[in-house]
């Protein structure tokens, strides 16, 4: 008895524990979010998250390490939204760049709504930091890997290269992404339909553009 007693007190602090990091990870991005990685402090982020420093530091060693642990919860998001999380690949037939409407429509609401997610992004661009992240790239690795396959199946016009194409996502959304820290219109499903709108012509053939929804289908709803 004794023994399953002190079992299950070990689970509970074990809980307690995961429970207070989790909250030490949001607490960090909604501070760096709102600050910016080089202004927002320990107390601050302990004082949002409503433990004491010396609790903060038992989990988290370092701003630095704050910031990595930000990333990693941001990075489970943005693999949830692209699928990869689950291996979740379109039905066979389906659109790729259908997919990629749907996924750019996902992301630009989750940044919306997810500081964890937004504070991620923006972490991947801080340049005061020693070791930057890497989540936009992750990004732009899989647009990029969508568009190939795509033009492997047909789905894009003979003159536009998938390389190209990538350039043109990965700038438009990124930046949609940094506009909105001012403006968060630029993150509204509106901008990014409209985006959508005007490079859905030149990427897609003509008998094929009619199936396509720049408004997106809600398949990568945040």
């Amino acid at each position: 008895m004794a023994s399953l007693a002190m079992t299950e007190q070990s689970m509970v602090k074990q809980e307690r524990a995961a429970r207070t990091r989790e909250t030490l990870i949001r607490s960090a991005a909604e501070t760096f979010d709102r600050d910016g990685f080089s202004v927002a402090s320990l107390t601050a982020i302990s004082s949002l998250a409503g433990v004491s420093n010396g609790a903060l530091h038992f989990h988290f060693p370092s701003k630095a390490a704050l910031a990595e642990a930000v990333e990693e919860a941001a990075l489970l998001r943005l693999l949830a939204l692209t699928g990869e999380a689950q291996d979740d690949a379109p039905p066979p037939g389906a659109s790729r760049v259908q997919l990629l409407v749907d996924v750019t429509h996902g992301l630009a609401g989750a940044l919306r709504t997810d500081p964890v997610l937004r504070a991620g992004f923006a972490l991947s661009g801080e340049l005061s930091r020693p070791r930057p992240g890497n989540l936009r790239e992750r990004w732009r690795g899989w647009v990029e890997e969508t568009l190939e396959r795509a033009e492997e199946e047909g789905e894009l016009r003979p003159e536009a290269a998938a390389g190209d194409v990538v350039t043109a996502v990965v700038a438009a959304t990124v930046g949609f992404e940094v506009l909105a820290v001012r403006d968060g219109a630029w993150l509204s499903a509106a901008t990014v339909t409209r985006f959508w709108r005007l490079l859905l012509p030149t990427l897609v053939p003509a008998d094929r553009l009619a199936g396509c929804e720049a408004s997106g289908t809600n398949r990568r709803a945040p």
